[in-house]
C-alpha cells in the first residue's frame, strides 16, 4: 500500500471526523492529531491546526507544528502525523518532535513505518538535523516503527504510571 502525506483541508472534513470517531469507538490514543480528540467541530480543529503552523499564532504553551494526514492510493485517511518544529522542556522529556497514530483497521501493515519515513523527509525540509521520537515502553509496535526508521534508544524516563522511551534519529 502506498501512503502519502497531505495537509488537511476542508475536503477531508468527513474523513477526519470518521477518523476521530473510530479512535473514540475503539478507546485508542489519538496521537499526532493536533488536538482532534478534544475539538468540538472540524472547523475548530482546522483553525487550531492553521494556528499551530506558526510561532506567531501557536497557542500558549505549545510549539509550532505541522500535522499531516496520511492517505492511501484511494485517498482514504489511514493515519495522522504531527511534526513539532522545535522542542520545549516537556517535549524534550516525553513528547519528542513527532507524534503519530494509525486507524485500528490499518495497523500492522507497515503504514506507521512509511508515515514516519515520509515525516523525516519533512523534518529535513525544516532544517532539523536530528529528531526525538518517544513512545510508551509498552507500545512495542511504535518502538519497532521508530527503530525501523533509524531510531536509537537514548533512555527511559518514568512519568506517573508509565515509562517513556526516548529515541533519536539522525537526519
Amino acid at each position: 500500500m502506498n501512503i502519502k502525506l497531505v495537509l488537511p483541508s476542508a475536503d477531508y472534513k468527513e474523513k477526519v471526523l470518521s477518523y476521530k470517531a473510530d479512535f473514540i469507538k475503539n478507546g485508542d490514543s489519538m496521537d499526532g492529531a493536533a488536538g482532534l480528540e478534544t475539538a468540538q467541530t472540524f472547523e475548530d480543529w482546522y483553525t487550531a491546526w492553521k494556528n499551530n503552523l506558526s510561532e506567531a499564532t501557536v497557542c500558549g504553551g505549545l510549539v509550532p507544528a505541522t500535522t499531516f494526514l496520511a492517505v492511501d492510493d484511494n485517498d482514504n485517511l489511514v493515519g495522522m502525523i504531527d511534526i513539532r518544529h522545535r522542542l520545549n522542556d516537556y517535549l524534550l522529556n516525553f513528547g519528542g518532535h513527532i507524534g503519530y497514530s494509525v486507524i485500528k483497521s490499518q495497523r500492522q501493515k507497515g503504514i506507521a513505518t512509511k508515515m514516519l519515513s515520509l515525516a523525516l523527509d519533512e523534518c529535513r525540509k525544516l532544517g532539523l538535523q536530528k529528531v526525538l521520537i518517544t513512545c510508551d515502553k509498552e507500545n512495542i509496535a511504535s518502538a519497532k516503527t521508530i527503530i525501523n526508521n533509524g531510531g536509537i534508544l537514548e533512555n527511559e524516563v518514568p512519568e506517573n504510571n508509565r515509562i517513556t522511551q526516548r529515541f533519536w534519529i539522525n537526519l
